[in-house]
C-alpha cells in the first residue's frame, strides 16, 4: 500500500523570492521519491483539501508579523530551509518565536530525519483509509480468563479512540469462520506454499502435520487480507481462544510481514498493531512485540515465567527488564532477526500441533514503544538489549535482557506489558514522527 503525502510550500513574500524557488528545488529534488509537491502559494492564502502538510523553504524577518498567519494553519508545519533537507541554524530565533507563542513546527537535523517525517505524513494518509482485521469470539473467556479479561485493546472505546484519531477502521471476525476456512484450503495450495518457501524458513522439530497447519491459517488470512484489501494489520486472539485451533499464527504473521509489509497483532492487540505500523512505515526499523517481565515485579514475574530466579546482571538489578513471549523472545519477523527458526509449541495452554518462533534481534541500543490508552501518546523508553538467557523447562527458554534507564521510573509509567521493540537509538526519531502525528511523546 503505497500513499505519498502531499506538501504545501508556502512563501512568506508578496511572491516567491528567488531563494524560495532555489531552495524549493532542492526539497523536490530531496523528496520526490516520497511525497508529492503541490503548487506554491502565499501562507495566507486557505490551505486545500488534501494537504499533509505545509513546508516553508524560505523563513525570513517577515515571519515575526507574520503569527497569525501560522496560526492559522491546522496542518503540520515544516521548516526545512537549507539545502540539505535540514532547518537552517539561522532560522532557530524564527522558530523560538513562532513556539513562544502557540505556533508548533517541525524542524529536522538532518536528510533521515526530513525522510521520517515525510513518511510519517504517509503513515498518518495509509491509516486513514485502511483497515486493522481482529479474530476474535469469546473474549476473556477462554484459556487464563482471569489474566485476558483485562485487557484494554478489546474493549470498543479502544476501537472508537483509534477510528476517532488515525481514522483506522478495525473490524473484527470471527476466528472460528477464519480456522473453518483454513481447514477448507486444498492440499495442493498447502504443497505449493511448502515447495515455495523450503530452505528459506527454518522450521526446527515441527512435524509435517504442524506445518501443514500453519500454512493452511496463512493461506486463509492471506487470502481473507486480499478480498477486503488496504489491510495494514491483522491480529488473532491466538492464546485465549488456543482450543478454536490446532495451530498458532506465528508462521503466518511473520509470511504476510515478509511478503507484504503487514504487521501483526499476538492476542489481537491493537494498540500493539496500531504502534508497529506507525514505528515501522515512519522509520523503517525492524520491529517486534513480547511481554515486558521487570525484575522489580519479583515473583509475581518468576512464577508466570515459571523460572526459579532473574539472570544476574551488570549494574543495578532494578533497571532490568526480561523479555518473553510464547516461550521464546517474541514475535521477530525472519528479515528482523539476527537469528530466527519456527519451533513447537512451549506454553502448555496452546495445541501440541502449534508452532513459536525462536529469534533474535541484534544486541545493543533498542527503544520500546507504546501507543498510551489516549490515543495521543506516544510512551518511549531507551533501552540496551544485553543479551538472552535459557531457562530449562520453562516458559523462558529464550528470553532477552533489557537494561533501561530507570526501573522505577518505568514500572511507573508504562501502558501495557505488550511492548513493541524496535532496534536502535530512536528516540528522537520517535519524537519528530510524533510531532507530525499529532501525537505527544512520554519519555520512560
Amino acid at each position: 500500500m503505497i500513499s505519498k503525502p502531499v506538501l504545501l510550500p508556502v512563501h512568506l513574500d508578496p511572491e516567491p523570492a528567488e531563494a524560495f524557488t532555489v531552495q524549493l528545488g532542492h526539497l523536490r529534488r530531496l523528496t520526490e521519491h516520497l511525497v508529492d509537491w503541490a503548487p506554491p502559494a502565499h501562507i495566507d492564502r486557505p490551505v486545500p483539501e488534501g494537504i499533509s502538510a505545509v513546508v516553508v523553504p524560505d523563513l525570513n524577518g517577515r515571519a515575526y508579523r507574520m503569527v497569525d498567519s501560522f496560526r492559522r494553519i491546522t496542518v503540520p508545519i515544516l521548516l526545512i530551509t537549507s539545502e540539505f533537507g535540514t532547518v537552517s541554524m539561522w532560522d532557530w530565533e524564527i522558530r523560538d518565536h513562532l513556539r513562544r507563542r502557540g505556533v508548533t513546527t517541525v524542524a529536522p537535523t538532518s536528510l533521515q530525519e526530513c525522510e521520517d517525517v515525510c513518511r510519517a505524513l504517509a503513515t498518518a494518509k495509509v491509516l486513514a483509509s485502511s483497515t486493522m482485521l481482529a479474530y476474535q469470539d469469546d473474549l476473556g473467556a477462554g484459556m487464563q480468563p482471569d489474566i485476558f479479561k483485562r485487557f484494554y485493546w478489546w474493549e470498543d472505546e479502544c476501537v472508537r479512540d483509534m477510528e476517532r484519531q488515525f481514522g483506522v477502521k478495525v473490524e473484527r471476525r470471527s476466528y472460528r469462520e477464519l480456522v473453518a476456512r483454513a481447514n477448507a484450503v486444498p492440499d495442493a495450495r498447502v504443497q505449493e506454499t511448502r515447495r515455495r518457501i523450503a530452505g528459506s524458513v527454518p522450521m526446527a522439530g515441527l512435524s509435517p502435520c504442524a506445518q501443514s497447519d500453519a500454512l493452511r491459517l496463512y493461506l486463509a488470512l492471506s487470502d481473507e487480507v486480499d478480498e477486503t484489501g488496504d489491510v495494514v494489520a491483522t491480529g488473532i486472539n491466538c492464546l485465549n481462544e488456543s482450543a478454536t485451533s490446532t495451530t498458532t499464527p506465528c508462521l503466518a504473521f511473520d509470511l504476510l510481514f515478509e511478503e507484504r509489509g503487514l504487521l501483526w497483532g499476538c492476542e489481537a492487540d491493537l494498540t500493539s498493531m496500531l504502534t508497529e505500523t506507525i514505528v515501522h512505515r515512519s522509520l523503517g526499523v525492524p520491529v517486534m512485540m513480547t511481554n515486558l517481565y521487570p525484575f522489580l515485579m519479583g515473583r509475581a514475574a518468576l512464577e508466570h515465567e515459571g523460572i526459579p530466579y532473574f539472570p544476574e546482571v551488570e549494574g543495578r538489578p532494578e533497571d532490568h527488564v526480561l523479555v518473553a513471549h510464547c516461550g521464546y523472545f517474541g514475535e521477530v519477523p525472519q528479515s528482523c532477526a539476527s537469528e530466527w527458526a519456527c519451533r513447537p509449541p512451549v506454553l502448555a495452554i496452546v495445541d501440541e500441533n502449534a508452532h513459536a518462533i525462536d529469534a533474535r534481534l541484534p544486541e545493543g541500543p533498542t527503544t520500546l514503544v507504546k501507543i498510551a490508552s489516549d490515543m495521543r501518546t506516544l510512551t518511549v523508553a531507551s533501552a540496551e538489549l544485553t543479551g538472552y538467557v535459557q531457562y530449562e523447562n520453562s516458559d523462558c527458554l529464550n528470553g532477552g535482557v533489557l537494561r533501561v534507564e530507570d526501573g522505577y521510573r518505568f514500572v511507573e509509567s508504562i501502558p501495557s506489558h505488550h511492548t513493541v521493540l524496535a532496534t536502535g537509538d530512536l528516540a528522537r526519531r520517535t519524537e519528530l514522527v510524533a510531532g507530525v502525528m499529532g501525537l505527544a511523546v512520554e519519555h520512560i
